[in-house]
């Protein structure tokens, strides 16, 4: 019997912020258990990938499609996303005042479910995550990232995918921010969910180092909005040696100048060379 494979699918994906075109075509598929590397320079469409993919509501999807096991995407609501599995660790994640860390996960977790989780249950969960990444003993009652460190907030980010555990998650620079010490706590936290539920990931980063340690089984540069090369963890490392300019000359294109976009609300490093055996 052939099993359906669990997976996440961008079909021609083009997508505008106003008036400006940000995703000129891009066709992608995650399967549960791959890391894929979202690389690509600042202001090329990265970051609109993976917020489009959640729906952000900056950005409008002008064609293409995004199936989850089949099912239309881009017909959920942001919170029925998440309920079916997807999750995105932002780059800029937001303070929200008044809501407790347990509160906000609590909640979370139970609209996933159709029984709520025990208070026993959840308050063991949240403990253990909390001393794997090695954050502050009363996070569950500290308000969601309210007085937080930026590292504390990527961390805090981390903590949210480890107690929801979805089927697919999206980093997005989840790795910026955050000291050598810091990372590695990250990455080892992100390979044990990984094995523990098949995850499948889409990382953006910037950093060599963070993706030796999570190491990408495909690895994608997207340039002017549209993914012009692809390859497996050995494009991270050409990439991170010989920059972007080979790719230019290669593929005669003009680099993208970069340009921030507004940060908006969901609502809801050193290099390390690498050696062979690194």
């Amino acid at each position: 019997m052939v099993m359906n494979m669990q997976k996440l699918e961008i079909k021609d994906l083009h997508v505008s912020a106003g008036e400006k075109e940000i995703l000129k075509g891009i066709d992608l598929t995650v399967e549960k258990g791959e890391i894929h590397a979202i690389m690509g320079p600042n202001g090329n469409g990265k970051s609109t990938l993976l917020q489009t993919i959640m729906g952000h509501p900056a950005y409008t999807v002008t064609k293409g499609e995004i199936l989850l096991n089949g099912e239309d995407v881009l017909a959920m609501s942001v919170d029925e996303r998440s309920r079916k599995g997807l999750f995105l660790a932002m780059q800029y994640p937001k303070e929200i005042a008044g809501v407790t860390n347990s509160d906000f996960l609590r909640a979370a977790i139970n609209s996933r479910l159709e029984k709520n989780i025990s208070l026993f249950k959840f308050i063991k969960a949240m403990e253990g995550n909390i001393s794997k990444l090695k954050m502050k003993e009363d996070l569950a009652h500290r308000f969601v990232n309210d007085g937080f460190s930026g590292g504390e907030k990527k961390r805090n980010e981390i903590l949210q995918m480890l107690m929801l555990e979805p089927e697919f998650a999206m980093l997005d620079e989840i790795d910026s921010g955050l000291d050598v010490d810091a990372i590695k706590l990250v990455s080892d936290a992100i390979l044990e969910l990984k094995e523990k539920s098949d995850l499948g990931l889409m990382i953006v980063s910037h950093y060599e180092r963070f993706f030796t340690l999570v190491r990408p089984t495909h690895s994608h540069v997207i340039v002017d909005g549209k993914i012009v090369v692809e390859g497996d963890d050995e494009l991270v490392y050409k990439i991170d040696t010989d920059g972007y300019d080979w790719l230019y000359d290669e593929l005669k294109i003009q680099p993208v100048r970069e340009s921030r976009p507004l940060v908006y609300s969901l609502g809801t490093c050193a290099r390390n060379p690498r050696g062979k055996n690194a």
